[in-house]
């Protein structure tokens, strides 16, 4: 299997806050990691026109990605235009075809927002199609048969769109990275006054290690963490295969703790 990891959020900056320290650990861990945000980012400005606001914030994009070594992709759609249509799946069926990840990171099947669970319904879709040499992709792509992890992150805020607190399956220790994530987040300086305006996020980087610090505390043991939950395997790769498991050291990963934990909180 090859050593790669891919990770595909709905917009510039999700990766920072959901995926970057997992993304970060796996390349100290020797995988080569890949980075795509399916959608431009163009709705995020209050002021600027929808075209420039997009260049600007793939600028921003491209510079977090290369202070991690991450492999840069294109989006390839607008804010609020990830829908779940067979010229999407195409498009992310080729991207997923060209990386052939061992590893495949994405949002968490609900969420906040459609562009969220759309982002990963097409994911999940890409990885399940990446080796069916009658599903055609664009551009044209020839089948993988490399097996596929899939894991999910958690939601913002951690909770369904009911707002019921949802529980990872594994906890990644981000507390020796949280320092980069912060870089990369900082990377965005165009969303800081666009959450400010639309979201009250008094601080934009704050908001990031919050998180962390939320996920961490669900955790039991660590500072900061992300969480995730491993897609089933059918379609993807073989029942015992847990790839981010066995890829980061003990230290760094913690199982679930105890079935009664989803009742806290």
């Amino acid at each position: 299997m090859t050593k790669t990891a891919l990770a595909i959020a709905a917009h510039p900056d999700d990766i920072e806050f959901l995926m970057a320290g997992t993304l970060l650990l796996l390349s100290q861990a020797g995988y080569a990691i890949h980075y795509l945000n399916l959608a431009s980012g163009c709705c995020g400005s209050m002021t600027l026109p929808r075209e420039e606001i997009a260049s600007v914030r793939r600028g921003e994009a491209q510079a977090a990605c290369r202070t991690i070594g991450a492999v840069y992709h294109e989006s390839i759609c607008d804010d609020l235009e990830i829908f779940y249509t067979k010229p999407l799946l195409a498009r992310v069926g080729a991207i997923v075809r060209d990386v052939a990840p061992e590893i495949l990171l994405t949002h968490s099947p609900s969420d906040y927002m459609e562009d969220h669970m759309n982002a990963s319904r097409l994911a999940v879709s890409a990885a399940f199609t990446r080796g069916m040499p009658n599903f055609p992709v664009n551009p044209p792509r020839p089948p993988v048969p490399q097996a596929v992890t899939v894991y999910h992150a958690q939601p913002y805020q951690n909770r369904d769109p009911l707002g019921n607190r949802v529980y990872p399956d594994l906890y990644v220790d981000t507390r020796q990275v949280i320092d980069r994530k912060v870089q990369m987040l900082a990377c965005h300086a165009s969303q800081k006054n666009w959450l400010d305006q639309t979201q009250g996020v008094d601080s934009y980087l704050q908001a990031l290690r919050d998180l962390d610090a939320e996920v961490g505390r669900m955790s039991g043991v660590f500072e900061y963490a992300e969480g995730w939950r491993r897609h089933l395997h059918a379609g993807f790769c073989n029942p015992e295969d847990d790839p981010l498991v066995q890829a980061l050291p003990s230290a760094q990963i913690r199982l679930r703790r105890s079935a009664g934990q989803e009742q806290e909180g």
